[in-house]
């Protein structure tokens, strides 16, 4: 009886230990094998391309790409790409980033080793398995920021004050005012620190 070829795997974190144990976890699977293992999303898009693998198993905060990115740049060239984002990122920006730009699913890298075993098996025969904690967040009702508006608050968080803004952006400051408003509305908060605190843990805007 001719067996069915292991299932390649592309590992792609900027870190180290976390790409050592996920490599320790598949290759205690007789059905599973890294096939390679990568740092940035710009060698994750060069190793698929160079040989595609069944399952990408992608960080979403790495340097110069990130993993949206590098989703995004897979998918273009190998439209039936599998790409589980495997991340500490809860938030339900993050997650919608991430399947918008073509991820099969998300994963928290809290999750047990067996779940994704489970789960990198399961998008390998045709699934889309969502974690509940993962599906619950996005059926939370939420308005989502524009693009702009996403910059106004990244600003913000970085402390610029609303003329320094105007400056950066080319706008006016009752423009300014104008997004600010809007931002407050839509994460229903009343001031800038609550605003970055609720774009922080919604993955709208990140630390670092």
């Amino acid at each position: 009886m001719t067996r069915n070829p292991a299932i390649s795997v592309l590992i792609a974190d900027d870190h180290p230990i976390v790409r050592e144990g996920l490599s320790l976890i598949i290759g205690r699977h007789s059905d599973m094998r890294v096939l390679a293992s990568v740092a940035t999303g710009e060698d994750a898009v060069a190793a698929y391309l160079r040989e595609p693998a069944d399952i990408v198993l992608m960080d979403l905060q790495m340097p110069l790409m990130n993993g949206v990115e590098a989703t995004r740049a897979i998918r273009q060239k190998h439209p039936d790409a599998k790409i589980i984002v495997l991340t500490m990122y809860s938030g339900d920006e993050d997650i919608r980033r991430a399947l918008e730009a073509g991820a099969t699913t998300y994963l928290l890298k809290d999750s047990l080793s067996d779940d994704l075993i489970r789960v990198a098996r399961e998008v390998h025969a045709g699934g889309r398995p969502l974690d509940p904690e993962v599906q619950a967040r996005l059926d939370v009702p939420s308005q989502r920021l524009t693009p702009r508006e996403m910059r106004v608050l990244e600003l913000v968080f970085e402390g610029y004050r609303n003329k320094e803004i105007a400056a950066a952006l080319l706008i006016s400051e009752d423009t300014v005012e104008v997004h600010l408003k809007n931002i407050f509305a839509k994460l229903m908060v009343h001031y800038c620190t609550a605003a970055v605190r609720v774009g922080l843990s919604r993955g709208i805007i990140h630390m670092g």
